[in-house]
């Protein structure tokens, strides 16, 4: 199957194996306004690296395995830890790292990937766990939350608001398919529907500025893209799994779609030529 980016234009943004400290093994990441990359890491880093692809520092850790995150139009980074089963708020500008919410004793969180509501002041996050609820959303302001997609999902993973902001993707790594879930006026769930099936397991999503929705697969290694009609195309494949490996998030900055890669330690940059749709 072609490819929409020819494979020798997709190239290594950030090698992080030698650096000091260590990008080891990324797997979800997140822009600033200020176009600084920040990621994640398995021992519960926080790095930022900065718009050149230069230079990394450690923030700031949670001391579990750092997953998917996201930032609000404050600054604050939100952050979904695996190991510590909560999700962690950062805020950059004081360096403070505080615990912004977990599960219910009847139902513990297993956060993979949050993704910020604006317009209704809220947090959705991704319950990763195989056939098993859902999704939960909490307040910005008081971390308070519930599950808010409360039926099963085939392992619900990377997600993204749609470009009106009335429903919400979500990647079913398990059953292979994207779905959508749209956000109802009283700000309930409605009926999900599935977007596309792949072959594949898709992990991550991002939304261009036409409303088209880019999946990272984690296996195979590459990028497809689900058109406006709903029809699918490969972005960019792997065969060998080594500028992309194992993809698992990805977002945009600029015109270039960047992902993090767990079976690797760097950040891949694709030339898309389309810029995503805003977040901030």
């Amino acid at each position: 199957m072609a490819s929409l980016v020819p494979f020798e234009q997709v190239e290594v943004f950030f090698d992080g194996i030698f650096t000091d400290p260590m990008l080891n093994h990324p797997e979800g990441l997140a822009f600033d306004k200020d176009g600084y990359l920040w990621c994640g890491g398995e021992s519960g880093e926080i790095f930022r690296i900065d718009p050149e692809g230069r230079r990394i520092e450690l923030a700031a850790s949670t001391g579990g395995f750092c997953l998917g995150m996201a930032f609000d139009r404050k600054g604050n980074l939100y952050v979904c830890d695996l190991k510590k089963k909560a999700v962690f708020k950062f805020h950059p500008s004081t360096g403070e790292l505080t615990l912004f919410a977990g599960g219910t004793p009847d139902v513990p969180m297993t956060p993979n990937f949050p993704v910020v509501d604006h317009e209704r002041n809220c947090l959705y996050v991704s319950n990763s766990v195989n056939d098993a609820p859902g999704i939960w959303r909490f307040d910005l302001d008081t971390g308070s939350g519930f599950m808010w997609y409360d039926r099963p999902l085939g392992f619900g993973n990377g997600m993204a608001l749609a470009p009106d902001g009335n429903s919400l993707y979500v990647a079913e790594t398990f059953a292979r398919r994207i779905s959508r879930i749209p956000i109802l006026a009283d700000g309930r769930p409605g009926e999900k529907e599935v977007v596309a099936h792949v072959d594949a397991l898709p992990d991550g999503l991002a939304v261009d500025e036409h409303g088209r929705i880019y999946v990272s697969c984690y296996e195979p290694s590459q990028v497809l893209r689900i058109n406006e009609d709903r029809t699918v195309v490969t972005v960019v494949r792997d065969e060998e799994a080594h500028t992309l490996c194992h993809p698992t998030n990805c977002a945009f900055s600029g015109d270039n779609l960047y992902t993090a890669n767990l079976g690797r330690w760097h950040i891949t940059k694709i030339p898309v030529g389309v810029r995503g749709k805003s977040l901030l």
